[in-house]
């Protein structure tokens, strides 16, 4: 039976997820196997597993750290916000349907079962399991019917590490005041204190922590410093999107209110001299090399509100000598027109920005798979992507083709299928007007399909992370960077894997010099007795 232990937080973004990566690096570093949980996360970004099924960014990047395959056991449950005050519920991996946020707090605790089974599927591969919570175990109202706090400890007899985010100010109090509000059995499951994201000379705030442990009766076993890393995070309080300076080449990210997959351009912040903005308004657009148009949970909506603000009609006239870059969302929003006819999201149709000749309609079963492949023979500004591969996921609700095409099925040269549901662009368009992105195949099924369009600096692509592959970031900025007309110096390149790799041992190494593995490891003895 595998040995748990549950880090949970103060408050959202008090850094759970990067404590938990670490300690799923440091598990796997002294020979463990080891897996990531969460039972419940709230997020836009997600990923495709390769069974075709949905789960959190968050858990991806931690199995990456314990080097282990995704699994969408890893998060049983998804909530994809669709509104307000409404989600998408996604269950191990599969869309259960919409929820308003009163519906599935009562709905919720059936849920468990689910939980319990998934849990149960990675206990039976691994040594030690890190859980996550969500948001902070002292939310009272929400203390009934948890799920994935206390409640999920409790479910399976975990001890918990509590972490403070001292760089958001108050974290004795964040600490203190949520031992208080916890019922004493509850209390008695913290094991540890973490004070996290410090700056500065440890000696000065050791007072503190000795006073913190008089008052909270639970050891602080770690201060751990702010470290600069460039991991994924979590969509809603990313610090990214505050971003302003402008480095050598510019890169301007449409940043609308139901933005979902931002971690798409995540491979081109890790360049030098490359700026990553993410833009709400018209003001703050300025000059960029390229305009991403990212992901979006509701299509039509947030281009409505581009289409109110200002942005759409700016972007339509840069597109004359910008380059312009749509992602899934993005690229249903840059065709002609956009239909809902099974009300997915608002019901009716819509003009599309009219950049590319391209109509999508929205339909009830989602896409989710995995994707390899190939750039076609792109022309324009990006034709030095002509013929590298291609690797990623698609997820999204709708079926985009040719606007200027009947044609429902076809074949490719090979003879293979061309799977049409998603994509009906046709590749044998041999004019500089129109013409397919990528030929890619479902990793799953091992069909064939033509992916995206273009036309004249507008392209447009289903496919989720087409730039992680290989160096395919830095051919892009590097295409940026001549057509600008400027040299950037990016050193010896390595693979955005490779990238990443180093960030977890980067915070796998940080934990170590400020945590208290003893400790922690004592927990998961005790635990397991």
């Amino acid at each position: 039976m595998a040995k748990v232990i549950m880090v949970q937080g103060t408050m959202s973004n008090a850094g759970k997820s990067l404590i938990v990566a670490g300690l799923c690096r440091i598990f796997r570093q002294d020979g463990y196997r080891v897996a990531p949980f969460k039972s419940q996360n709230m997020a836009l970004n997600s990923f495709i597993t390769k069974e075709g099924l949905e789960m959190g960014r968050a858990q991806v990047m931690q199995a990456e750290a314990a080097g282990v395959e995704p699994v969408a056991a890893m998060n049983p449950i998804l909530l994809k916000p669709t509104t307000h005050v409404g989600s998408q519920v996604i269950v191990n991996g599969e869309v259960l349907g919409n929820m308003s946020a009163r519906d599935y707090f009562v709905y919720k605790k059936q849920l468990i079962p689910e939980i319990k089974k998934a849990f149960r599927e990675l206990e039976r591969d691994n040594d030690i399991i890190v859980i996550e919570g969500a948001g902070s175990p002292a939310e009272i109202n929400l203390r009934e019917n948890d799920i994935v706090n206390m409640g999920l400890a409790e479910l399976l007899d975990a001890p918990v590490l509590l972490v403070g985010d001292i760089d958001r100010g108050g974290v004795f109090a964040q600490l203190l005041g949520t031992l208080m509000l916890l019922e004493e059995p509850e209390k008695e499951r913290v094991k540890g204190l973490i004070i996290n994201k410090f700056r500065g000379d440890k000696t000065i705030l050791d007072p503190g922590v000795v006073m913190l442990e008089e008052r909270g009766h639970v050891p602080v076993v770690g201060v751990v410093p702010y470290m600069e890393l460039s991991i994924d995070d979590e969509d809603s309080l990313s610090s990214r999107f505050d971003r302003r300076e402008e480095g050598l080449i510019d890169i301007a990210v449409i940043r609308y209110p139901r933005i979902s997959n931002f971690t798409d351009l995540s491979v081109l912040e890790q360049i030098g001299q490359v700026s990553v903005r993410y833009v709400d308004s018209v003001r703050d657009l300025h000059h960029p090399d390229m305009i991403v148009l990212p992901g979006s949970k509701n299509t039509m909506a947030d281009l409505k509100w581009m289409r109110e603000n200002g942005l759409e009609a700016l972007i339509k006239k840069k597109a004359q000598d910008t380059i312009v870059f749509g992602i899934c969302g993005g690229y249903q929003m840059l065709g002609e027109t956009i239909s809902d006819p099974y009300q997915v999201e608002n019901g009716g149709s819509m003009k599309g920005m009219g950049l590319l000749p391209a109509a999508t309609e929205l339909k009830q079963e989602k896409t989710r798979t995995q994707v390899t492949g190939t750039f076609g023979e792109i022309s324009g500004a990006l034709s030095g992507l002509s013929g590298k591969s291609v690797r990623g996921y698609e997820i999204h609700m709708g079926s985009t083709g040719d606007s200027r095409s009947n044609a429902d099925n076809r074949s490719t040269a090979d003879g293979g299928s061309i799977v049409d549901s998603e994509c009906v662009i046709d590749p044998e368009s041999r004019g500089n007007e129109k013409r397919y992105m990528c030929r890619i195949q479902n990793e799953a099924d091992g069909s064939v399909k033509y992916d995206g369009i273009f036309s004249g600096n507008v392209y447009g692509t289903y496919v989720h992370g087409i730039f992680d592959e290989g160096t395919l970031a830095e051919t892009l900025v590097g295409i940026l960077a001549e057509r600008k007309g400027v040299v950037l110096d990016t050193g010896q390149m390595i693979s955005y894997g490779q990238f990443k790799q180093m960030q977890y041992d980067k915070l796998a190494d940080g934990l170590r010099e400020s945590m208290d593995m003893e400790a922690v490891y004592a927990m998961l003895r005790e635990a397991a007795i």
